[in-house]
C-alpha cells in the first residue's frame, strides 16, 4: 500500500475512531528507548515481514531511529543474515525500555503467550494488533482488536499504525483534551 492509498484509507476511516486507535499505538511504539528494542513477532504461521518493513521505512524516513525494528521468527535458518536469524531466544532477554508488538490475527498459541508474560514482567511494554484473542489483549498494555468481518483488514490495520508512528506529535491543545475528557465522562454525541 503506497502513502496515497493509506491517505485514501485515513480520509474514509476519519470518523470511525481508527485513526485514533491507530494514532495511539503509533505513539505507544515510540517509546521505544533504542534502536532494535522494538521486537515484532507473529505466529509461527504468520511472521511479520510486511510491517517490519513498514517501519523500518519510517524509521528512517521520520529519523525516529527507536522505530528500528527487530524481526522475532519461530525458526530463522542458520545461513540467514543476522538481522533475520533473531529467534524467540530474543524475547527472554527483553528488557525494560524495550517494546514487544504483537501481530496475532488469529488466536496466539500458548508459547507465544508465555513469552509475552515473561517479557511483561521483565518490564517491556507490550503491544499487539490481535483479531479478537483475550488473552494476548489481556498481556498487552494497549491493542487494537481487528475484527474478521470488520471496516478494516488486518493488513489495513498494520498500515495505518505504521503511517501513525512515524507522524510528528501534536500535542492537543487545552479545549481538546478537555472536549475527550468530557466525551469519556458522559460518552460519545449521537445526532439524529
Amino acid at each position: 500500500m503506497d502513502s496515497g492509498s493509506v491517505a485514501l484509507l485515513r480520509e474514509l476511516l476519519a470518523d470511525t475512531g481508527w485513526l485514533q486507535q491507530a494514532r495511539e499505538l503509533g505513539v505507544a511504539l515510540r517509546t521505544t528507548r533504542s534502536p532494535g528494542g522494538l521486537l515484532l513477532v507473529g505466529t509461527p504461521d504468520d511472521e511479520p515481514w510486511h510491517l517490519t518493513a513498514h517501519l523500518g521505512d519510517e524509521a528512517r524516513l521520520s529519523g525516529l531511529t527507536q522505530l528500528t525494528p527487530t524481526l522475532v521468527r519461530w525458526a530463522p535458518p542458520a545461513d540467514a543474515p543476522p538481522h533475520l536469524r533473531v529467534g524467540l531466544e530474543r524475547l527472554e532477554h527483553t528488557a525494560k525500555g524495550e517494546t514487544l508488538f504483537v501481530l496475532s490475527e488469529q488466536q496466539a498459541p500458548v508459547p507465544l503467550l508465555e513469552r509475552v508474560d515473561d517479557a511483561r514482567r521483565t518490564g517491556a511494554t507490550i503491544l499487539a494488533i490481535e483479531g479478537g484473542d483475550t488473552e494476548l489483549a489481556g498481556l498487552a498494555h494497549d491493542s487494537i482488536v481487528v475484527p474478521k468481518d470488520g471496516l478494516v483488514t488486518f493488513d489495513g490495520a498494520q498500515h495505518l499504525v505504521s503511517a501513525a508512528a512515524g507522524e510528528p506529535v501534536r500535542r492537543p491543545g487545552l479545549r481538546e483534551r478537555l472536549a475527550r475528557l468530557l466525551e469519556k465522562v458522559s460518552g460519545p454525541q449521537y445526532t439524529d
